[in-house]
Formats: C-alpha cells, sequence, structure tokens
C-alpha cells in the first residue's frame, strides 16, 4: 500500500525545501532538520483543543497465540452444546469484577466435532445445520480463561427482517452521579437487503443496557435512526469504537459507501459526555465544523479512493495522539492492516502509513474488523503492547458455498489476535 499520501516525512520534506530557498544552502540545510524535527514531534492541531501530539506508526507486531488459542480451546470444546463455536465482529469490555465481557455479531452455536472432517481433512468441523445468531456474548476470567456463553442471542432481532449486532461498549454509572453500574453495549440494527446490501442495509443506532453482574438485558435506546436518509450507502451507524478523552466519550461509525466490496468508506466521530451513552439526547455529531445535535455528520477521514476505512475499525490513544487501525483500502484490504494518525477525533488524520499482513489461515481467506482490546490492558507504547483481533473469513461470493467452507474448518470463522507496539511515525 502506498504510504505516501499526506505522511509526516512528506511534510517535512516540503518545509525543508522551502527552507532552502529562503536562507541559502548551508544555514537552510540546518534549519530545514531543525524545523523537521519540531514537525515530527510536536505537530499543532486545529480541531477539537488537539493541542500537540506526536505522529505513530506500528514499530513491531507478533502473533499473540495464546489468546488464539483460547478461543479455539472454548470453540472445540465438544462438552457444550449451546455454546458459542464461531463469529465475527469482536469487541471486548472489562467489567468491574475483573472479568472481560467478549460481545460476537453472527455466531455459530452447537458442536463441534473432532477431526477429521467429513472430507478426510485433519480440521475440527461442525454440522451444516449448526445454528447460527445473529449476536453473542462469552464471559471470560480475569485470568484470561473462557467460561461460558450467555443465553442467545443476547439481544432479539428488532423486528422481522431486522437484527442487531453488538459493537463497542463500555461499563459507566447507570445515571449520572449513581453509584450502581452497569454495561452499555452499542448495537448496529440491519434490516435484510438484496445486491449489493448482502450484509443488510444499515437502519440505526442503539445502545442497550445490562445489569451488573448479571448481565441481564434491561433495554434498548435508539440514538440515530437513519430511515430517513433515502440512499443506504449514506447512512451512517456509530460504535464501531470509542475512545475516551477528557470529560468526553468520543464515538466513531462509518457508511457502508461500498457495500458489498473492501475499503474506501468514510470514518465519522460522535462525542457524548463520559457516563451518557444511553441518553440519546446528550449525542453530538461532527458537521465538519463543528459540533451539532441534529445537523447531518460529516466524514471526518476517506476521500472514496485511497484514503478511507472498511465499515468497522477502531481507534486508540497512545499519549496525546489517536491512532486509527483499519483494513487498507483497495485489494489489498483483504488481507493487510494499515494505520492513520492525528491529534484531534476530528482530525485531520494522517496516512495511511504502511501496513502489516496478518497470519491467515490459508488461501482463499480474508482479514477483516480489526479491534483493539483494551480490556486486555497496555497501550501502543506499554510494556505490554497492544492487543488487535482480527477476523477471518472465506472469499466465497455464494452464501451456500461460503457456510460450506464455514462448517468444514471450523477455524476459519474465530478471531485471530496479535500483539502490537507503536512508536513514532
Amino acid at each position: 500500500m502506498p504510504d505516501d499520501i499526506g505522511t509526516p516525512g512528506d511534510i517535512g520534506t516540503r518545509d525543508g525545501l522551502r527552507a532552502r530557498r529562503r536562507a541559502g544552502v548551508g544555514l537552510g540545510f540546518a534549519l530545514a532538520l531543525v524545523l523537521a524535527a519540531v514537525l515530527l514531534t510536536a505537530l499543532p492541531d486545529d480541531r477539537e483543543g488537539g493541542g500537540r501530539c506526536a505522529p505513530r506508526t506500528v514499530r513491531s507486531w507478533a502473533e499473540h497465540s495464546a489468546l488464539t488459542d483460547e478461543f479455539a480451546r472454548y470453540g472445540d470444546d465438544g462438552t457444550r452444546t449451546d455454546d458459542w463455536t464461531g463469529g465475527d465482529g469482536t469487541h471486548s469490555v472489562r467489567l468491574p469484577d475483573g472479568r472481560v465481557l467478549w460481545l460476537f455479531s453472527d455466531t455459530f452455536l452447537g458442536r463441534v466435532h473432532a477431526p477429521p472432517n467429513p472430507a478426510g481433512e485433519s480440521v475440527a468441523w461442525r454440522d451444516t445445520a449448526t445454528p447460527l445468531v445473529r449476536n453473542s456474548a462469552v464471559l471470560m476470567s480475569g485470568s484470561g480463561r473462557l467460561l461460558s456463553t450467555l443465553p442467545a442471542p443476547l439481544f432479539p432481532d428488532p423486528a422481522p427482517g431486522q437484527w442487531r449486532w453488538p459493537v463497542a461498549a463500555r461499563v459507566e454509572a447507570r445515571s449520572p452521579g449513581s453509584a450502581e453500574q452497569v454495561v452499555r453495549v452499542l448495537l448496529w440494527r440491519r434490516a435484510q437487503g438484496g445486491a449489493p446490501w448482502i450484509y443488510g442495509v444499515p437502519v440505526a443506532t442503539e445502545v442497550a443496557t445490562l445489569s451488573l453482574p448479571d448481565l441481564r438485558p434491561e433495554g434498548v435506546t435508539t440514538v440515530l435512526d437513519q430511515r430517513s436518509v433515502r440512499d443506504p450507502a449514506r447512512r451512517v451507524l456509530f460504535g464501531t469504537t470509542a475512545v475516551d478523552a477528557g470529560e468526553w466519550a468520543y464515538v466513531f461509525g462509518g457508511n457502508d459507501a461500498q457495500a458489498a466490496s473492501r475499503p474506501v468508506s468514510e470514518a465519522y466521530v460522535a462525542r457524548v459526555p463520559r457516563g451518557r451513552l444511553g441518553a440519546a439526547g446528550a449525542w453530538e455529531y461532527w458537521d465538519g465544523a463543528r459540533w451539532t445535535v441534529r445537523g447531518r455528520p460529516a466524514p471526518v477521514l476517506g476521500d472514496g479512493r485511497r484514503t478511507g476505512v472498511g465499515s468497522a475499525f477502531t481507534v486508540v490513544r497512545d499519549g496525546p495522539t489517536h491512532v486509527l487501525f483499519t483494513m487498507a483500502a483497495g485489494a489489498a484490504g483483504l488481507t493487510t492492516v494499515t494505520s492513520y494518525w492525528s491529534c484531534s477525533p476530528t482530525g485531520p488524520w494522517h496516512g495511511p502509513a504502511a501496513g502489516f499482513t496478518p497470519p491467515l489461515p490459508g488461501d482463499g481467506t480474508a482479514a477483516y474488523n480489526p479491534q483493539a482490546h483494551e480490556a486486555l490492558g497496555g497501550g501502543g507504547g506499554a510494556a505490554g503492547g497492544l492487543v488487535l483481533s482480527y477476523d477471518v473469513n472465506r472469499l466465497d461470493a455464494d452464501a451456500a458455498a461460503a457456510q460450506h467452507h464455514l462448517s468444514r474448518n471450523v477455524s476459519l470463522y474465530r478471531p485471530r489476535f496479535v500483539s502490537l507496539r507503536l512508536a513514532p511515525g
């Protein structure tokens, strides 16, 4: 993936050339070095009080085999017949008692059979009649062992032909000032549609409330209904990721500008006072110039060609710098994770940086939905590194063929994990 689209190195080079023209070759060259150092270590931002921050990019990455293997162990356990055996849309949140709640979109339940599979291959497999639900939740102990699957689907279908996919989640006070805590789960409400909407038509952003510690669903609130937007490609769903900064939670979202393909879609951002995710009237949306309650959200990243995001991406903070991870634009988006950085949630976002290609389970498979897991501790620059998951699936246009492959090889539809370290870009 080319990384020549407004990268920090380009900025420094352009300023260096201007300095040499103004001050002569000798002194100008020294000034250029100073200016480049200032730009690369303290770039000011002109939006949302971004202040100064440093460019960040992936310095190194490695497979996080322990987490990948733990999901394989749990999914392959044949002693249970009503639990998670595979799913995508991987998100997580740490609960006050130390447990981690894992949230998934489309999920296979049931039993996994030991190898060989019906084709004689040495892989675990599931029946083609295995139940598929639209969402699920799995509990992990504080020590990192997966324990149980909550009754699925956790969030019931809102209407015939519609469903809910859970995305980002937060623990917050039940109401401002309350000592009681609940879990707020952002949901994407989608409806069945024809081509190119093979993954459903966007309908609305919702927020569900789960009680603590028993994680009982209490209700769902609609935050942003998009049915009045006639073109489904322009509908925006929020919640693919959320970042806390000061008194605000910044909630990112995207559209389905290319419904049946890989990026490039556009990224958007909303903000909510921390602790008020479930209050629809507290949400504000960036319209390109200011925060507004009722205005139309404007994209903060994506030009429709070489820069942009997949429909699911993730954002983390590394010090004052925001770092966004997404699948790369174009054909590389089937295999390559890339990143952008910014001093502010509203941008400007710089990148894409050079990407990396995580391991895939064989030919004909693709990676998608990279997600950071702060619930597992550590930031990109911290000693423990940043844990990032990605989902894998077959590249089958035919739904029946995809179902066949996912049943024949259960490793295809489970999250995989890497550990990243960030460094100055």
